[in-house]
């Protein structure tokens, strides 16, 4: 009897299954990982604006009048003002000096 080289029908159907299964598992943990990140991203981006709302304070003795006081001046963000990964502006809130954290 000759042999035949190759795959049978059922060996490529257990493959494409055990592969399916996997992505299956896999997908919506990296999509989830996504959120996460831009969801950490924005808490540490508000921490870091309030951090530097309060050495404005330190600097100047008084409170900013804006968010834009900060954000625009280039030696308390060097790099450009932080932005929301999601697209959601942070807001100044004068009452308080604070940056109210989002939810994500």
């Amino acid at each position: 009897m000759k042999s035949r080289k190759g795959f049978t029908l059922v060996e490529l159907l257990i493959v494409v299954l055990i592969l399916g299964a996997l992505a299956a598992i896999a997908v919506p943990r990296i999509l989830g990982g996504a959120h996460t990140a831009k969801v950490n991203a924005c808490k540490t981006n508000v921490d870091v604006i309030n951090a530097q709302i309060e050495l404005y304070y330190a600097n100047e003795d008084a409170w900013p009048t804006a968010l834009t006081d900060i954000t625009t001046d280039t030696d308390y963000f060097p790099d450009g003002e932080p932005n929301c990964p999601f697209g959601t502006p942070y807001v100044y809130n004068s009452s308080t000096h604070r940056i109210a954290e989002h939810s994500h």
